[in-house]
């Protein structure tokens, strides 16, 4: 089996198994989902999920973020850990948005990168899920799991597993398969202890089972 009939068996199994997966940050507005993503660095989703609310009663828009005292942001962003810097970047990205951009999140890729905080991962995650542009989102989860899997041969740099990635995934598959590696990654494939072979709906093809 080529690497690329490997994707597509996983991609179909993963589908099933998880016909519901979408980005696990909780998010209305584009501009929101560019908050949650800074936010997440090292920290989970689920703690973010439970900040963020109280940032937007203080600060409902672009304007009123961009406008606001830094030290303001921090304060309450806080509990996500490196408060600092996060609220910095918040900060510039929605004055950047607010002054370049005529207070709209941009949909192409290189201008999502010049947003202060904004990498690959961010971009891609707003790509695919605000504009249901093809996207791969290299967190964590896919790269221990495509590794796993063998649909990457020892590649830990995010950019360059995106790149093996986009080579073997179909463009329009991108972003659910991200999103379901994020689940089977929590469930079944996970990190900090030995991962579930023995439930894995994909142990038959799996190469490497139990690692």
């Amino acid at each position: 089996m080529t690497k690329k009939e490997l994707a597509l068996e996983i991609i179909e199994r993963l589908r099933k198994e998880y016909p519901d997966a979408g980005c696990t940050l909780d998010y209305e507005e584009a501009w929101k989902l560019l908050v949650s993503v800074r936010l997440a660095a090292q920290c989970t989703d689920a703690r973010v999920n439970v900040v963020v609310p109280n940032l937007y009663e203080k600060f409902p828009d672009i304007e009123a973020l961009a406008a606001a005292p830094v030290e303001e942001i921090e304060e309450i962003v806080r509990p996500c850990g490196l408060g600092a810097s996060k609220a910095r970047d918040i900060s510039g990205c929605m004055k950047m948005l607010r002054d370049e951009f005529g207070g709209r999140v941009p949909d192409d890729f290189d201008s999502l990168m010049k947003l202060p905080g904004v990498g690959r991962k961010s971009a891609n995650l707003i790509m695919g899920d605000v504009f249901g542009k093809p996207a791969i989102v290299t967190d964590t989860h896919c790269i221990r799991l495509t590794n796993r899997m063998g649909l990457v041969d020892g590649i830990k740099e995010p950019k360059k597993v995106e790149m093996a990635l986009w080579k073997i995934i179909p463009p329009e598959e991108g972003s659910d398969f991200c999103h379901r590696l994020v689940y089977h990654g929590r469930d079944v494939c996970t990190a900090r202890t030995k991962p579930y072979c023995e439930t894995c709906c994909l142990k038959d093809i799996c190469p490497k089972i139990g690692v």
